[in-house]
């Protein structure tokens, strides 16, 4: 039984092969072959020496590396006059797959340690603060263009009670502005020496219909609340105002 075995820094037969081409400084593609053939030799003597069982991988590269040995003596000349392959082609091929995917490795297990010390949110279900947001994807065509006709005029719908409530916002705060306007105007007839004002008095110059309305609203309540008289001989008249403690007939 083969067991793949680690020493010093060597996982594997090629691991040694790589790591000897390395510290030769030899090109992966140019390998001395005689050179690096004794030492994995002297690496795999060791083994023994230290009554550790080489697996059968470290067994078969040496083997190979022997092969490849012989091979290189021979003549690489053919009959033809033709040069026969390098013996170290396939070997070199091998080492540079290994090479390559040993970086990989390497780049991968880099990934893992910088992932392992990243803090991640268990994730959880949100289902029930979103509902089922594709409802509509199950629709048939009829039902979904009635139901965004529906959203729009929910929307458009919003939009307008929005405005009309801004409206009568602006018009809430111009009522109580008139309101107390007309107070402080009732309040200084004594002391200008009047006895009344003249509606058409309370108008502001630039202001408009809205302001029309929104004085006339104002002495009305004034006059329900008793804060002030009113009174209009004709119809269509001038409205003549008076402070409350006034009498009106005067």
């Amino acid at each position: 039984m083969a067991y793949k075995i680690r020493l010093n820094v060597f996982e594997g037969p090629f691991d040694l092969l790589v790591y000897l081409i390395e510290r030769a400084e030899m090109n992966i593609y140019d390998i001395q072959i005689s050179v690096i053939t004794r030492q994995y030799l002297e690496y795999i003597r060791m083994m023994e020496e230290s009554d550790v069982a080489a697996s059968s991988e470290f067994m078969v590269l040496a083997a190979t590396l022997i092969d490849i040995k012989a091979r290189m003596l021979l003549p690489r000349i053919k009959e033809d006059g033709t040069e026969t392959e390098d013996p170290r082609t396939d070997l070199t091929k091998r080492l540079v797959e290994y090479v390559r995917y040993k970086k990989a490795a390497a780049a991968l297990e880099n990934q893992r340690e910088f992932a392992r010390l990243k803090l991640q949110k268990p994730q959880e279900d949100l289902l029930q603060y979103t509902g089922e947001p594709d409802v509509y994807l199950r629709m048939e065509m009829d039902s979904f263009i009635h139901a965004f006709k529906n959203f729009i005029h929910r929307r458009a719908k919003g939009e307008e009670l929005q405005r009309i409530r801004r409206g009568v916002e602006r018009q809430r705060l111009s009522l109580e502005k008139k309101v107390s306007l007309i107070g402080k105007l009732l309040a200084g007839l004594r002391k200008a020496k009047q006895k009344l004002l003249k509606f058409s008095e309370l108008l502001s110059g630039d202001g408009g219909r809205p302001d029309h309305v929104v004085t006339l609203i104002a002495v009305l309540d004034m006059a329900s609340a008793g804060t002030l008289k009113a009174r209009q001989e004709t119809s269509f008249g001038e409205i003549e105002i008076f402070p409350a403690d006034e009498p009106a007939e005067e």
